[in-house]
């Protein structure tokens, strides 16, 4: 079945990236809808919240994935039939899926503008976004150079080393550790996100606060790249974002754990970076300061206060 297959990808980073994460999510439910056999709507609704839940529950760091299911399920309304239903939910999938694709394209047009000839980057993990900036100004004609780090323990930078070396972008791969010792050759840094809380905070991938601070330190600016279904409406309310801690066997063979027992392994996969460290926001719908990420929860989310409870 796609939906566990896809649930089952999304909790093990088989899909990783928020946006993809999103992406596949809606695909899944779309896919679980057309196939569902329900006898009436009601049943339809709860059965779609069923594998609704399933897939919100892989990842509780990335706000994409509750963004993307909630805005698919809200088609679910009320309808007379099984059919009108599954149809709803269908056409709002492949909305979602059409916008998060553009999204990205959006936001590599404006993030490119903020980045000059000759600059040197910096980025961080392997973000759609904070990539399609990068790659964007290249096409441009830019000069550029871009410090890539390891990302450690999953690696992702050598995806991102990768799709940088193929586009012709001279590039320097680099462990996480050695940002501070880059930093000030470093330009500009190019980030994504994989949430964004209503005070301009960043949930980003694991080192990125650490960049942020190196980088704020040195007077290097910090530019996030994310779409506006990453932000997280619920931190209206004080509500804080969970940060998944994955299995320490990603940092340490259980073979040798076992032979520590002292040890307690912790591998957190995120962190959060204070909003005083980031200079710029870049959504599809615009560039923001960090201080009105409250306006695109209200304008572009579309949550109603009620729904926060």
């Amino acid at each position: 079945m796609v939906l566990s297959e896809t649930a089952a990808n999304i909790k093990s980073m088989e899909i990783r990236g928020a946006g993809r994460i999103a992406r596949a999510a809606v695909e899944a439910l779309a896919d679980y809808a057309a196939n569902l056999d329900a006898a009436d709507p009601d049943t339809f609704k709860q059965e779609m919240a069923k594998a609704a839940d399933i897939l919100t529950a892989t990842r509780p760091t990335a706000v994409s994935l509750p963004n993307a299911v909630r805005s698919v399920m809200r088609a679910l309304d009320s309808f007379d039939s099984v059919e009108a239903a599954r149809d709803a939910v269908l056409a709002r999938a492949a909305e979602f899926v059409d916008h998060s694709e553009h999204a990205v394209e959006r936001i590599a047009e404006i993030g490119a503008r903020h980045i000059s000839d000759g600059d040197v980057l910096l980025t961080h993990c392997n973000s759609e976004a904070a990539l399609g900036c990068i790659l964007e100004a290249h096409r441009q004609g830019k000069e550029i150079e871009v410090y890539a780090t390891e990302v450690r323990p999953r690696g992702q930078g050598l995806v991102t080393i990768r799709t940088l070396n193929n586009a012709g972008i001279r590039t320097n791969y680099i462990v996480d550790s050695a940002v501070r010792y880059f930093i000030n050759d470093v330009d500009l840094v190019v980030v994504g996100a994989d949430a964004i809380a209503v005070n301009g905070a960043v949930v980003n991938k694991i080192g990125t606060a650490q960049i942020a601070h190196a980088a704020h330190e040195a007077r290097t600016n910090v530019i996030v790249a994310a779409e506006t279904y990453k932000f997280a409406p619920r931190t209206i309310l004080g509500e804080l974002i969970e940060i998944e801690e994955r299995d320490p066997a990603e940092v340490l063979p259980r073979a040798v754990a076992e032979e520590l027992p002292f040890v307690r392994v912790r591998n957190p996969a995120f962190d959060v970076t204070p909003a005083e460290y980031v200079d710029l926001i870049v959504t599809e719908q615009g560039a923001i300061p960090p201080g009105l990420a409250y306006t695109v929860i209200r304008d572009y989310l579309g949550w109603k206060i009620e729904e926060l409870r």
